[in-house]
């Protein structure tokens, strides 16, 4: 079963987004610019936010 993204936030070019995965909340950070693999899983929403603040991206 896909996961079903909840709270969705835009930050920059990253998206933010929330989803349940075998009953826990996880959080997860991608990049959406071109040529960017920029994308990475938290257990923490603020955890997800810093990186998509900080995140410079290669493209």
């Amino acid at each position: 079963m896909t996961p079903r993204f909840r709270n969705v936030r835009r930050i920059g070019p990253v998206q933010v987004v929330s989803f349940l995965s075998r009953g826990r909340n996880r959080h997860l950070a991608a990049c959406t610019a071109p040529r960017c693999d920029f994308s990475a899983e938290y257990d923490s929403r603020a955890a997800a936010e810093l990186a998509a603040r900080t995140h410079r991206c290669s493209a």
